[in-house]
């Protein structure tokens, strides 16, 4: 018979991740659920999810440790993937841009790597002012180099050519699939030739177990997210774009990607 110890500890270890994911199914996929059955799904944020929109919650998830764990402790790896291409450009007196705000460091390392390499300013662009306003609350030291714009992903206001980089963070799998193809459109247009964007995603994993795994995540908390592995595959994308070539490199068993496209010179 086991120990009285073990089974206490087996059953505290079952409750908590229920209650995780039940916590993180209620605040993402089962949020959408409920819009959509409100009749709430036609305002343009309405894919957000309440975690990347509430203040509140921003602050409660919004926890290194946390966000390392739910990329299963791969984010430095992915995010010092974007800084040290940055750090390899010549951005003096360039601007960068990062598309959609992310939890954790990504923000103020990119934000510094950028400014180690010259940039004059970097632009956040979010669709969500509470995003913006927290990333604001990361960055007291780059206050004269840093703006921030309220700006929808798959229509940006910016310029053609206006910027030199762009690093988007784990923005596509959230998207409404025909969105991806547009937030994509955009990303590049805004880019200036020989400029680089920079997207860091999820990717199909290798190993057979670690692809059932990470299925079934998919289906229960986030199923617009299965698309990058075939029908909305980055790469495949951006390469049918005139005058971008990509580099794809995957982490984890494949689990993870981090992409660099680039634009053509000038002629």
């Amino acid at each position: 018979m086991l120990p009285p110890w073990f089974l206490y500890t087996a059953v505290t270890v079952v409750l908590v991740l229920a209650g995780t994911a039940l916590f993180f199914f209620t605040l993402t996929r089962g949020a959408l659920i409920l819009r959509g059955a409100m009749g709430a799904a036609g305002d343009d944020a309405a894919h957000v999810y309440p975690i990347y929109s509430n203040m509140r919650l921003i602050k409660l998830i919004d926890f290194q440790p946390i966000i390392a764990a739910i990329l299963l402790f791969q984010y430095d790896r992915l995010v010092s993937a974007i800084t040290h291409g940055l750090r390899d450009m010549d951005l003096q007196g360039k601007k960068v841009l990062i598309t959609s705000c992310a939890f954790g460091n990504v923000i103020p390392r990119v934000v510094k790597a950028a400014a180690e390499s010259g940039a004059s300013r970097v632009l956040i662009a979010d669709i969500i002012l509470n995003e913006l306003t927290h990333a604001k609350s990361k960055l007291p030291a780059f206050a004269g180099k840093v703006e921030y714009l309220e700006e929808n992903a798959t229509a940006m206001r910016l310029p053609d050519g206006s910027v030199n980089a762009n690093v988007i963070f784990f923005l596509l799998h959230e998207l409404p699939h025909p969105l991806k193809g547009v937030a994509l459109s955009e990303a590049c247009r805004v880019l200036a030739p020989g400029g680089k964007l920079y997207l860091a995603e999820f990717h199909r994993p290798d190993p057979w177990v670690l692809r059932a795994l990470s299925w079934t995540y998919f289906k229960v908390f986030e199923p617009l997210g299965l698309a990058l592995w075939d029908t909305h595959d980055p790469v495949k994308q951006l390469e049918a774009m005139e005058g971008f070539t990509c580099e794809r490199r995957t982490v984890f068993f494949g689990n993870f990607q981090v992409i660099v496209a680039t634009r053509a010179p000038a002629a």
